[in-house]
């Protein structure tokens, strides 16, 4: 395994990251066999591993804590803060006092005294910035985290907190965490330059479009794959015809879907590592066969005629973050009675 640096931090991750999102209530169920399946990404190289509170309410953190006992030294362990934790709506956010109480919780569910990298899951419009960046940068000082990063930040976001930290003194952001993708380029147009400017790690997610680009989801067929019925990007008719050209491009070289995709998403100078959240042992070495793939040139251009550089293919990805003003319609309509010209 090869290892990048993450951002200017001086960190060393792998390029490709264990996810742990599919450990616990809403995935692998069996703790001990979800442990298995980390253990043997540790053994492949794999060295950077993220998680969440909110992944299975806490679950999924408790399984990756009893799985780093002994070798908890030798893993970067990310973690992330923001969804509901509790019916108290001060149990979520990206709020001081949430963040304080929030990071408590996560070190007792990982058994662990430090967060080498720790995230906010997705911006708060409701609290400032200068807020969270003030609670994160005293967790930093006090040693229990290492370096702090986002997760789904528009560009001009990321940008303001990196002003923020600037002029008040306090800590940055040293890492975004995005979704990327064959089918989801749009952060190549704005927030990956803006984090290479600013010397931040990218952690991409969902490299496999949730799915979409591991060959059982083809035009017209039917897939076994449960999280078809629940998003509607799975039906998505351009987003199915783009797979329908990336699949025989795919056979062409001689590769299973998921390693190309997985190729392409650790191939941008922008991106340090690219998220694999295995369920299963048999998936997870799928992904690791995969490892030593390199796309060449032609084959990237062949992937830009496919999917355009910067372009989202087909309807939004439901887990993805929208701004206020695209979730909420009255924040984008003026009152009836001032919208005329005259």
């Amino acid at each position: 395994m090869r290892y990048r640096t993450l951002g200017r931090t001086g960190i060393k991750v792998s390029p490709y990251a264990l996810g742990a999102m599919m450990f616990g209530a809403s995935g692998n169920r069996d703790h001990d066999d979800s442990i298995r399946i980390i253990h043997k990404a540790l053994d492949a190289g794999i060295n950077f591993v993220d998680t969440a509170d909110g992944y299975s309410r806490g679950e999924s953190e408790q399984i990756v804590g009893k799985a780093l006992k002994g070798r908890r030294d030798n893993v970067v362990l990310a973690t992330k803060l923001h969804m509901p934790m509790g019916d108290d709506p001060n149990q979520r956010g990206n709020s001081r006092r949430w963040i304080i109480t929030a990071v408590e919780q996560s070190l007792r569910r990982l058994q662990t005294d430090y967060i080498d990298l720790y995230q906010i899951h997705r911006p708060d419009p409701d609290t400032d910035i200068e807020e969270t960046l003030s609670a994160l940068s005293d967790l930093i000082r006090s040693g229990k985290v290492r370096a702090i990063g986002s997760s789904t930040m528009p560009a001009s976001d990321i940008v303001e907190a990196q002003w923020v930290a600037e002029r008040r003194g306090l800590e940055r952001f040293r890492a975004e965490q995005p979704t990327y993708s064959i089918l989801n380029r749009g952060i190549e147009t704005e927030v990956l330059p803006v984090a290479q400017r600013y010397g931040m790690g990218v952690l991409v997610w969902s490299p496999l479009a949730k799915g979409m680009l591991t060959g059982r989801i083809r035009k017209g067929q039917q897939t076994d794959l449960r999280r078809a019925a629940i998003f509607t990007s799975f039906s998505d008719e351009r987003r199915l015809d783009a797979v329908e050209q990336i699949v025989p491009l795919a056979e062409e070289l001689g590769l299973p879907t998921t390693h190309l995709a997985m190729a392409f998403a650790i191939a941008h100078p922008g991106v340090t590592s690219a998220i694999i959240g295995p369920r299963t042992m048999e998936q997870l070495d799928d992904l690791l066969v995969g490892v030593d793939v390199t796309l060449t040139d032609d084959i990237l251009d062949q992937i830009d005629k496919i999917v355009p550089p910067g372009a989202n293919v087909g309807s939004p990805d439901q887990s993805a973050y929208l701004p206020p003003a695209l979730r909420h319609p009255s924040l984008r309509r003026r009152p009836a009675g001032e919208r005329a010209a005259a």
